[in-house]
């Protein structure tokens, strides 16, 4: 059978398992040398492109031993010309340890090659190939290793002056689309970066091109044709190439290259891997500059709103540097995470309404030291491990801190959590607003996000009903945008103030924005959309700047029932609730309660004997009615 030469196709790669391109010859390519002119390939013609990367000679009968992935191996036949059985199994050997190719040299050793190896060969796409008696190994081992480095060498030196010119489009100030342009141009396709989110953050091609390419799911690439491989390192087909975006051990997301027309070249990977290096560089730096920007612009909006940022001239002009139209009517809106814990500082930030702190006592103080104890222990437990005969003093405390706090390493994968959450309805928040009001000032808090918005956006909250129009509309997109991609359903609360004339009066309206926060949360539970006009008799409550004064208004008018300990205490508190709500009408309170009439008479006498004759004293209903309203908003 004669060998007739084939199209050599583009050059031949493969990934090594370090993610690095190692470029090689296909066993085609390889029998264009000149010093195989008389080669014959006689079986596996299907596996032309191998890639053949290295080149061995077979000296010894346990080669198997000695062989490498992508290998050329070479040899006479002497190490089997007494097992001449041994060549039946061979071809399979070879092929299930990766080589690209086998030559033999006939004649001297073996005068032929078994119909069974030759059949098995073809039928694994396994290239036997027949060499000519007048040609040394050390002439094909020097021509093809040669061709080899010299094919490594022209893609990496193509793929060096690429890099060099994308790196100098990043210094002359361009961003992430000058360098997918470039990126483009070069390789004459579509290609686009994207971020973890499948957001296109640069594109350049067709919109169907690009389109397409955001089809690409994180977790599995149904175009490479395996189902579920996970875009782990760098990867691709002839259509389409994909290499990740990483800096600093962060996924920023991923470059991919995409030819319908199957065009890519298998040299145009480690060309996309240097432009995702310098996209890498690129989104690195932009973060930067957005996270500086974005404390700069929240510092100053946290100063406005705790009355320090100067006069309202003043604060109006250095606004309008950021973008910011306060010379108008607005009114704040508040966004808080639901489920978590309020801090307790009283300023923008923390937790926007004051908070008594405890009373110094010797019991806090030791708590106070037992805590500190707690952290020496675990630290020198980290310095030096745990004594497992508790000799060691520091282990002993490292060991009770973490029998006292088991659940530390929990907190703080939930911490992690709290943040990753925080940052995603600041950046939902920060795009809903955008579009609706390009004047507004959006910022992100330790646990809250505030917006001042022009008041056009606020309709009249009137009739109690929830805010409708523009801020509704914000509400809804902040929230759309925020469920997106989230692995566990959150929601959060939004409060919003009163419309102001001026910056001097935005301290007054942000503690009501955040007030409605609280009091909407826990009348409407999470997810609440509140006005702060609309919170009625709240509204009045949550104006009494002292909690302390509040409770004991409450202990004093409802006595043992202020209590949550008894829970019949807390069944004759709902059956006190309901019979205020329905102006004391004992039937219609009997059929919300399922209770019988009598049972609910006895309850009333109850009652009376506990509180006073609340059914006859008008001003005594108003208190208890106050006092119940109070409990309700337990823990603002």
């Amino acid at each position: 059978m004669s060998y007739t030469s084939a199209d050599p196709g583009p050059p031949a790669l493969r990934l090594a398992s370090t993610g690095t391109l190692t470029y090689g010859l296909s066993v085609g390519e390889v029998l264009g040398a000149s010093t195989l002119n008389g080669a014959r390939l006689i079986a596996g013609r299907s596996g032309l492109g191998r890639v053949v990367q290295r080149l061995n000679v077979m000296e010894v009968p346990d080669i198997l031993s000695w062989v490498k992935p992508h290998e050329l191996l070479l040899t006479t036949g002497y190490p089997l010309r007494n097992t001449p059985q041994s060549l039946d199994n061979l071809v399979a050997d070879l092929d299930e340890r990766g080589l690209a190719a086998l030559a033999i040299k006939l004649g001297r050793y073996l005068d032929s090659l078994p119909a069974e190896m030759i059949a098995q060969a073809d039928r694994r796409g396994f290239p036997l190939i027949l060499l000519p008696n007048d040609v040394g190994f050390d002439d094909i081992l020097n021509q093809v290793l040669t061709d080899i480095l010299n094919r490594q060498a022209a893609v990496l030196a193509r793929t060096e002056e690429v890099h060099r010119a994308l790196v100098q489009i990043v210094l002359c100030g361009g961003g992430l689309q000058e360098v997918v342009d470039e990126v483009a141009t070069l390789l004459d396709v579509a290609v686009v970066v994207l971020d973890g989110e499948q957001r296109v953050l640069a594109g350049a091609g067709p919109d169907e091109h690009v389109q397409a390419m955001r089809g690409f799911d994180a977790g599995r690439h149904a175009a490479c044709g395996r189902g579920g491989c996970g875009i782990i390192g760098a990867h691709g087909t002839g259509d389409h190439l994909v290499v990740p975006v990483v800096a600093g051990g962060f996924d920023h997301g991923r470059i991919i290259a995409f030819s319908p027309a199957g065009t890519l070249r298998g040299s145009d990977l480690g060309i996309l891997e240097r432009a995702a290096t310098v996209a890498a560089l690129v989104v690195t730096k932009q973060q930067a500059v957005a996270a500086v920007e974005s404390k700069y612009r929240a510092d100053f909006l946290r100063d406005i709103l705790a009355g320090r940022a100067g006069d309202d001239d003043r604060v109006i002009a250095h606004c309008g540097g950021f973008g910011w139209d306060l010379d108008r009517p607005v009114a704040v809106v508040v966004a808080e995470l639901d489920g978590r814990p309020r801090g307790t500082a009283g300023s923008p930030g923390a937790a926007g309404v004051t908070v008594p702190a405890p009373t110094p006592s010797p019991e806090n103080e030791g708590r106070t030291r037992k805590h500190g104890d707690t952290g020496r222990g675990r630290a020198a437990d980290t310095r030096r491990g745990s004594d497992p005969r508790g000799s060691d003093p520091r282990a002993a405390d490292a060991a009770k801190a973490r029998a006292a706090d088991p659940d530390a390493a929990m907190r703080g994968v939930r911490g992690a959590e709290e943040r990753a959450a925080q940052e995603r309805l600041a950046a939902a928040w920060s795009t809903a607003v955008r579009r609706h009001d390009r004047g507004a000032a959006v910022a992100s808090f330790a646990h809250e996000i505030v917006a001042i918005v022009g008041a056009d956006a606020v309709a009249d909250p009137g009739g109690g009903e929830p805010p409708a129009g523009p801020v509704q509309a914000m509400v809804k997109e902040a929230a759309a945008l925020f469920a997106e991609h989230l692995p566990v359903r959150r929601t959060f609360s939004t409060g919003i103030s009163r419309t102001v004339t001026c910056p001097a009066e935005l301290p007054e309206a942000y503690e009501q924005a955040v007030k409605a926060v609280r009091v909407g949360r826990q009348l409407h539970g999470a997810g609440a959309r509140a006005h702060f006009d609309q919170l009625g008799v709240y509204r009045l409550l949550s104006l009494v700047s002292d909690p302390a004064e509040l409770h004991a208004f409450v202990r004093e008018t409802l006595g043992e029932l202020a209590g949550d300990d008894e829970p019949e205490l807390v069944d004759l508190r709902r059956t006190l609730q309901v019979l205020l709500e329905t102006n004391l009408n004992v039937a219609e309170t009997a059929r919300r309660l399922h209770f019988h009439y009598n049972t609910l008479r006895y309850r009333i006498g109850k009652l009376e004997r506990m509180l006073g004759a609340f059914t006859e004293d008008a001003h005594l209903r108003l208190n208890l009615t106050l006092a119940l309203h109070v409990l309700r908003m337990r823990g603002i």
